[in-house]
């Protein structure tokens, strides 16, 4: 392993490929014989930090379509929580019906998960039939896996019915020295970044490029406006980007002063800060209280000169769905994903009925929907939004961090890379870009 860090630091990635993979690794697990160990607690009590495991485990047979990558860093995405924590159910059960499917496939059920579905680094050796990546080159990866044997996924990959994220139900992920991976998951990795950088985007800023920009979710257009939940956190402020940068208004929700100020220097004006102005969407537990929709309707109109949100950008889930449907402006769209907050959602059909919204469901991306995510990174047009940045042997701090939203953007994990700031090919890009790479950092 030292012999492939030795080169990659010196920018030697001609001759990684002659260099042999390691037949073990270090890489970050939860344990199949673990998953109960949270049973009785309530989920935010329930703590990464004992569930996450730093191991040494076998380097894994590589397959056709597959490579194998040397991680430089990865980064904390809310799958990894949900893994950690085993809800809302085990990943264990992914990763034995994976199993089910091919004689390759049983490599993946196994009797812990590697988890993480993000990743900066460079491929160290590829199997039989890649053709368009090769020993040395320096990437990212989606987290997109689809087998695509089936005519389902041939207009949309979304739509195979083998598709599945990997590091969350796959095994082999990111948070680890090394990686397996499809090399369809492969893209270019952004010349101006650092290895941290590069990483953190993946998985989030695809997500949030399907889910508002493309057909497939809210397709979104000029002079739209675009109400943003969580606008400063992982998804939202790369929504929020994506809503600057394509003639959109964005409304940012935020929970804090702090937030608020991130969402004014990516360059949006408009900012509620939902526990400032007190919103309480729900009288208890099983109980909306309509009233708080209006309110929250009016305070936007307030800003807006009057306009009703056009889309609004649902990741929360059941806290703020009821009030998302109803903010929606008549014939407007909500789209949603993720569902941090709870996944049983409950609104008055009534407002999406009698004005005719659409809810529009939006899964991760396609591979064309993250290259084209990915390609905005590279020139300069949507930046990382890395706050803090974590060693691979403190990975359940990151995600404690992100479980506790003691966190603003993305939390980065160090892998191989022994410190931050490595990885820069093109400084003279970067340059250009600093202040707005930074944005996040130290906030």
């Amino acid at each position: 392993m030292q012999e492939i860090l030795d080169a990659i630091l010196a920018e030697r990635f001609d001759a990684v490929g002659g260099l042999s993979v390691p037949d073990h690794y270090q890489a970050m697990t939860v344990h199949a014989d673990e998953t109960e160990m949270f049973d009785g607690i309530a989920t935010r009590d329930k703590d990464p930090r004992k569930s996450l495991h730093l191991d040494t485990v076998p380097t894994p047979e590589l397959g056709p379509g597959e490579a194998i990558v040397a991680v430089m860093a990865s980064a904390i995405n809310y799958n990894t929580v949900w893994t950690s924590i085993f809800e809302p159910v085990s990943t264990f059960g992914f990763l034995k019906r994976y199993g089910r499917e091919s004689e390759l496939a049983k490599r993946h059920d196994l009797p812990y998960h590697i988890v993480g579905s993000d990743l900066a680094g460079v491929v160290l050796k590829t199997g039989p039939g890649v053709n368009a990546w090769k020993p040395g080159d320096r990437v990212v990866a989606h987290c997109l896996s689809v087998e695509l044997e089936s005519p389902d996924g041939h207009g949309d990959t979304m739509m195979d019915p083998q598709q599945r994220i990997w590091g969350f139900e796959t095994n082999f992920g990111g948070l680890a020295q090394l990686a397996l991976v499809k090399s369809n998951q492969l893209m270019p990795k952004p010349e101006h970044l650092t290895w941290e950088e590069a990483a953190s985007p993946g998985l989030v800023n695809s997500t949030a490029y399907r889910q508002l920009v493309s057909r497939n979710g809210a397709d979104m257009k000029q002079g739209d406006t675009v109400l943003i939940w969580g606008a400063s956190g992982g998804l939202g402020s790369y929504a929020t980007q994506f809503a600057l940068n394509g003639g959109a208004t964005p409304v940012c929700v935020v929970s804090s002063p702090e937030k608020a100020e991130i969402c004014r220097a990516m360059g949006a004006e408009l900012v509620i800060d939902r526990n400032a102005e007190g919103y309480r969407f729900w009288k208890d537990p099983q109980t909306q209280d309509p009233k708080e929709w209006k309110r929250f309707g009016a305070r936007i109109r307030e800003l807006t000169g009057g306009d009703d949100p056009d889309i609004v950008f649902e990741h929360p889930g059941r806290e703020t769905f009821g009030a998302s449907v109803y903010v929606a402006r008549k014939g407007g769209t909500i789209v949603t994903c993720a569902s941090t907050s709870g996944y049983m959602h409950e609104y008055d059909n009534r407002y999406l009925w009698m004005n005719l919204k659409r809810i529009v469901g939006s899964h991760f991306a396609n591979y064309r929907e993250a290259w084209e995510a990915n390609r905005l990174i590279d020139k300069g047009l949507v930046h990382p939004t890395v706050s803090k940045v974590y060693p691979l042997a403190d990975t359940g701090q990151a995600a404690y961090d992100v479980h506790q939203n003691a966190h603003q953007g993305k939390v980065g994990v160090l892998a191989l890379a022994p410190e931050e700031g490595l990885g820069v090919t093109n400084p003279e890009k970067r340059a250009k870009h600093l202040d707005a790479i930074n944005r996040f950092r130290g906030v």
